[in-house]
């Protein structure tokens, strides 16, 4: 046995001492762009709206795919930590919509200036915040992008004044619609139709479902708002149009929210688990981007689950910072109430209870 053992030894030393003759080397070659046909738009007041074909370059469509994966991922981390009573209060996410987010963003500028509403995670992701400070500020710990005292609704970045927690108070919405057409002020206004107000269908609540009309002396266009193609150029022919000095102009995006409004919603009791799953294999967003980009070889398969895997480590990073990170101690309450003011006291709940804020 021993002689048998010495001899297959001596034989595969022997073959890893042999030098390789050949050796395989698997690669690929990318294509740098492609060229795709895109929805065209419905027009309000407008006598050509943005193209129905787009450029893609390789560079942007894996940056669009990680980002949108970024939110869908941090979205779904969220709905865990609050069904684990880590995230408490309000909590609306937006899986489901993410081009309407990644699309805005890749169509502006970082100079230019955001409002949105309650549903505002994937928005001040993509306004510049990590991860790291979302999911912090939702857990309400010290790391949070408001110092853990502004939650789900109440988060900013630099140009980001988002999200706000009463419907409309973003904006009174006819009397900003006349205000910036008498003014002709740059402004873009959108609504995210996704297609239910909390627990009420659109045809339900609405005579009229054209809401890119609704600006009525404005010009509006209707979006395909699953596909973020479709949402950056129409974003850049708004920002192009208002620019140009002509005033403001309305945007619809047509989209859809997996979850229900918030997280005390479950979001079956007045649609079917059929109707979400039919958009989940039709016209997700993120499915939509990633069999154009395989499919016109602009990424792998594989590629694109390694962006995939690297983001849901990111992701489960950040959510261990969110919950081992402290919250703010209770003399931090008044703080931060103005950004340059001196020193001053804040009442608490009752008179003899005082806060001191602090700039």
């Amino acid at each position: 046995m021993r002689k048998m053992l010495a001899a297959v030894s001596r034989v595969l030393s022997g073959v890893a001492q042999k030098p390789a003759s050949r050796v395989l080397v698997a690669s690929r070659s990318f294509a740098n762009d492609a060229t795709f046909e895109i929805k065209k738009c419905d027009l309000h007041r407008l006598e050509e709206g943005p193209p129905v074909t787009t450029v893609l370059t390789r560079e942007d469509g894996l940056r669009y795919y990680r980002m949108m994966q970024t939110v869908r991922r941090m979205e779904l981390k969220a709905d865990q930590l609050y069904k684990q009573k880590i995230i408490r209060g309000f909590c609306h996410l937006c899986d489901g919509q993410e081009a309407c987010c990644v699309g805005l963003e890749a169509g502006i500028n970082p100079t230019d200036h955001l409002i949105t509403a309650y549903r505002a995670h994937g928005f001040t992701f993509t306004r510049g915040l990590s991860v790291r400070e979302i999911l912090a500020e939702l857990t309400g710990r010290r790391g949070g992008c408001a110092k853990g005292k502004g939650g789900s609704m109440h988060m900013y970045a630099k140009n980001f004044y988002g999200g706000n927690g009463i419907v409309g108070a973003q904006g009174q919405i006819f009397e900003a619609y006349n205000m910036a057409a008498l003014w002709k002020l740059p402004c873009i206004f959108i609504c995210e139709n996704n297609r239910y107000g909390m627990g009420t269908s659109v045809e339900r609540a609405a005579a009229s479902t054209d809401y890119y009309k609704r600006g009525d002396f404005i010009p509006g266009l209707r979006v395909d708002g699953m596909d973020i193609l479709c949402v950056r150029e129409a974003t850049r022919f708004a920002a192009a149009y208002c620019r140009s000095g002509k005033g403001p102009i309305l945007m619809e995006l047509q989209t859809y929210r997996y979850h229900g409004h918030s997280m005390s919603d479950p979001g079956v009791s007045y649609r079917t688990r059929e109707e979400i799953q039919e958009v989940r294999s039709k016209s997700d967003p993120i499915m939509l981007l990633k069999d154009r980009m395989v499919n016109s070889n602009l990424a792998s398969v594989e590629e694109l689950k390694e962006i995939d895997v690297e983001v849901r480590k990111e992701i489960e990073d950040a959510a261990q910072f969110a919950t081992a990170d402290p919250e703010p101690p209770l003399e931090e309450l008044g703080h931060h109430i103005y950004s340059s003011d001196p020193p001053f006291e804040v009442r608490g709940a009752n008179q003899w209870i005082k806060f001191k804020s602090i700039s």
